[in-house]
């Protein structure tokens, strides 16, 4: 299983020379079986629309999932020519909400605020409300979970191919449970099982802890956070995700640089690298399964 970071920022854009190596697209992430094209793709950010680079003049046919609709997951779905075109084939889910999927989306996307409503796209589209479940979508399993994030219902996922896994988790504020034991927010049972044993953890890190005080309110993670869930859940690597747009290259080295540990892999999520998640023939391991061997490394 292979994932590609098509957009790996938070709130908004981020513009300009120090923000080119990170990347200043908002969330987006595809996913595709070992030598294939994508066919699974994880939040609508403005990186949606770097999505031909993966795929050619090929359309895309496969799903997308939404963790939930704020715009900075949302405003490239109508500006991507893979989905936008007459042969594509695209199943978008959402978290349910109150009234339909379509409905739902037509709020944000329909007249006076865009040009045209959900079922203006071109191609065979389908519009879906998810509630957490496990489901299989084009030969993934993937798993959603509900997780505390402010201004509307927000899942985390996680994704399998029987060999190898990712979770992915861009939008969680921990502390709305509760400050927890280092101080950087509660940590779920649920949230820890979604991650268990993953090769890939892919989370919100928007924040430095030292700037959780101010805005612990906002909606979501520290770096700490991020690493801290990905040792306890078991995860062999972690991927810092939904940098804060003012965060310059810079800044997020030094964020990635302090929050690294000795028997985890750390990395900031730039946009589009592609990390192989191939690790084991073995299914993930779940919590309360013993520890698998360690392999660092990519």
């Amino acid at each position: 299983m292979n994932v590609t970071f098509l957009g790996v920022r938070g709130s908004t854009l981020a513009l300009g020379p120090e923000f080119a190596r990170y990347g200043g697209h908002t969330s987006c992430v595809a996913i595709g079986h070992a030598g294939q094209a994508p066919s699974l793709l994880l939040d609508a950010g403005t990186g949606l629309r770097s999505l031909p680079r993966l795929v050619g003049d090929a359309p895309f046919r496969g799903a997308l999932l939404l963790t939930h609709l704020h715009w900075d997951h949302l405003q490239g779905l109508p500006f991507c020519s893979s989905l936008d075109c007459a042969d594509a084939d695209v199943r978008l889910y959402l978290p349910e909400q109150d009234g339909t999927a379509r409905e739902v989306l037509s709020r944000m996307m329909s007249p006076p605020f865009f040009p045209i409503a959900p079922d203006g796209l071109m191609g065979a589209w389908s519009f879906r409300s998810l509630e957490e479940s496990t489901v299989e979508l084009g030969g993934f399993e993937v798993t959603a979970c509900e997780v505390p994030h402010p201004g509307g219902r927000t899942f985390g996922y996680r994704v399998s191919d029987g060999s190898s896994s990712v979770a992915y988790i861009p939008d969680h504020q921990p502390t709305a449970a509760g400050w927890g034991p280092e101080g950087w927010g509660h940590y779920d049972d649920r949230v820890l099982d979604l991650v268990a044993g993953v090769d890939l953890l892919v989370h919100d890190a928007q924040f430095a802890s030292s700037e959780l005080p101010a805005f612990h309110h906002w909606g979501h993670s520290s770096t700490d956070y991020a690493v801290s869930l990905g040792r306890r859940g078991g995860a062999r690597r972690v991927a810092l995700f939904h940098h804060a747009p003012g965060r310059s290259d810079a800044e997020v080295d030094r964020l990635v640089a302090a929050a690294r540990r000795p028997d985890i892999e750390v990395f900031g999520a730039a946009q589009d690298a592609t990390v192989d998640c191939r690790r084991r023939p073995a299914s993930p391991r779940r919590r309360g399964q013993p520890e698998p061997e360690r392999i660092l490394g990519p």
